[in-house]
């Protein structure tokens, strides 16, 4: 079986690599805006994405914030269901789940994820759109920021970072109502009624927002985020990806709008179709140039490609110079859609998904500790009977109150001495202090295995076991 083909790398003399600038942000980069129909689609994935986080923490759940994570009572409620520290497993399971799925986008459609719903992308393009607004186009900006303080340009930089501010805010408020109920969260931060850390994590997300998405903007993407350095790893020739059409393209070269290509000067070539009006790189949110091939940088936003098609609509030319293509297809080889890697990914997150939906819907929302008495193994009474002492901890991990029975086996003729029949409210762990007696007639063993349940009496199919041990005399 052959090796897939590697992606063209551009060769770079390390004597020309400056070691700093990898670190330096360079020339400030003011885009353009453009339309289009992959701006439109970008609406239409980042809108839901930002809807959805200003808005869940308002939704009720049976009188309860429908999406609520209680760190101080370590509990996590999301819709219907109550998640404890014992359920974190699952989160990680979660987060395994998504980062399968987003590794078999990447080699699919590269990194999509980052140019359509990635929080950074979609928090920057608000704060880009805001600076449009109140300092204009791309043009108007460079000049706003070559000329000298005015009061117009106060006024209007003044204006930008106000608005900047605000949203972040909101931004900042939101996100610590994830944490603590939004709907007393926000009076009690206007009114000063908050406690310090709602206060420190409002300002702490105000903050973030505010400089990663105004002032970091693609320095998050480059330099922060490790995405950016090992999707690489993943892409292969059948990957989509936004490329750039260099032979159709070169050589390049301004020319009037006409029907067809222009001959050069010397008529020695003819030129290619693109003619070098460099909007690609203007529109582009991370200031690189996608003619000079596959870059680390790109997001995969699109904007390039509906900046290169508006070029080629008032040209006559045919669009695609810049296109969402493959490197086997620019080779003039047939593109692998279906391939063993995709397939490999798609088994995986198909089992994980449905190992991990049959864990939730299976879940008690129920759990039983058991502690034995540390200070002495066994007691005899006076009847001659051996004893040994616990503690039962009833955890209701439901959002319900509920009545419980607990009850022990493993030992023929053991005797419970204790609270049998609980009530216990939803989210709390009620404890029962529990004798356990035993004729010593009765052990086979020094040690012997036993299991205490606990079955919901509203629903007997609600039960949960633990496992213990009795201990006794040296048995002989």
């Amino acid at each position: 079986m052959s090796k897939p083909e590697k992606i063209s790398a551009i060769e770079v003399d390390p004597a020309d690599i400056d070691p700093f600038e990898t670190y330096n942000r360079g020339e400030k980069i003011y885009t353009r805006a453009i339309e289009g129909f992959f701006q439109k689609l970008r609406v239409y994935t980042g809108w839901p994405l930002l809807i959805a986080f200003f808005f869940i923490p308002w939704m009720n759940w049976d009188g309860r914030q429908a999406v609520l994570f209680d760190l101080p009572a370590r509990q996590f409620h999301v819709l219907g269901i109550t998640f404890w520290p014992q359920d974190f497993f699952m989160l990680g399971w979660l987060l395994i789940i998504a980062a399968f799925v987003l590794f078999a986008v990447t080699v699919f459609a590269g990194r999509v994820w980052c140019g359509y719903t990635c929080p950074q992308t979609v928090w920057t393009s608000i704060f880009m759109w805001v600076e449009e607004l109140t300092e204009g186009s791309r043009n108007q900006r460079i000049k706003l920021d070559k000329q000298q303080w005015s009061a117009n340009k106060l006024a209007r930089k003044t204006a930008k970072h106000g608005l900047w501010l605000g949203f972040a805010f909101i931004t900042g408020v939101t996100f610590v109502g994830y944490f603590t109920e939004v709907k007393q969260l926000i009076p009690d931060t206007f009114l000063g009624t908050a406690d310090l850390w709602s206060y420190a994590w409002v300002l702490f997300f105000t903050l973030a927002t505010y400089i990663n998405a105004g002032w970091l903007r693609e320095m998050v993407c480059l330099h922060m985020c490790p995405y950016a350095r090992f999707q690489a790893v993943m892409f292969d020739s059948d990957t989509l990806v936004v490329s750039y059409d260099e032979k159709r393209g070169e050589p390049r070269g301004a020319r009037k709008r006409t029907k067809t290509a222009q001959p050069l000067v010397d008529g020695e070539k003819e030129r290619g179709d693109c003619v070098d009006c460099k909007l690609c790189v203007q529109v582009c949110p991370t200031g690189i140039d996608i003619r000079h091939g596959l870059q680390y940088q790109c997001i995969t936003c699109a904007l390039c490609i509906d900046a290169c098609d508006s070029i080629m609509d008032k040209m006559n030319y045919q669009r695609g110079l810049i296109s969402y293509t493959t490197e086997n297809s620019l080779n003039g080889k047939k593109t692998k859609l279906v391939r063993p890697r995709l397939i490999a990914y798609a088994a995986a997150i198909a089992i994980m998904v449905s190992v991990f939906a049959v864990t939730l819907i299976t879940r008690v929302p129920l759990n039983i500790d058991v502690e034995r008495d540390r200070s002495r193994l066994y007691f005899q009474t006076n009847e001659g009977m051996i004893e040994n002492s616990y503690t039962i901890k009833v955890m209701n991990m439901s959002q319900q109150d509920g009545r419980y029975t607990v009850s022990v086996a493993g030992i023929n003729n053991i005797k419970y001495i204790g609270e049998n029949t609980v009530s216990v409210a939803s989210g709390e762990v009620y404890s029962i202090p529990v004798r356990l007696e035993i004729d010593p007639k009765e052990l086979t063993e020094q040690s012997m295995d036993i299991t205490f349940t606990v079955v919901d009496d509203a629903e007997q199919t609600v039960s949960k076991d633990k496992e213990s041990r009795f201990t006794g005399p040296q048995w002989r």
